[in-house]
């Protein structure tokens, strides 16, 4: 994930709307979820909630696909976890994790050069 695409992505996520929205179609998983029920479960006007789903598509982090009549809503989890590993790109030291485990945290510190 490029920088750019990173900034695009959180700052979707930074309004308390979009970033519910988006963790309730996480917890929905592939299958997403159709407006109305997104619009039900958080109790979020339906045209409040176009302007918030356009958004967080703009940002790569939400797809729709027509399914009859209706418009189904999932996370896009490849986004999510492009996100996740730019956001922790050389971290813990320079040590290789996982950021789903997080393993580094439990891993000790090497200690720097100058410490030795």
């Amino acid at each position: 994930m490029e920088t750019k695409q990173a900034i695009a992505a959180l700052a979707a996520l930074a309004q308390e709307s979009r970033l519910a929205i988006f963790r309730l179609l996480v917890r929905a998983g592939p299958a997403g979820m159709v407006a109305s029920k997104i619009s039900e479960e958080l109790g979020i006007a339906p045209s409040s909630l176009s302007f918030h789903l356009k958004e967080l598509s703009h940002a790569g982090l939400v797809s729709g696909r027509q399914a009859g009549r209706f418009v189904i809503y999932a996370a896009h989890f490849e986004t999510m976890n492009g996100l996740l590993v730019f956001l922790t790109d050389s971290c813990c030291g320079g040590n290789p994790c996982s950021p789903v485990s997080l393993s580094c945290v439990a891993a000790p510190l090497k200690p720097a050069a100058a410490d030795v």
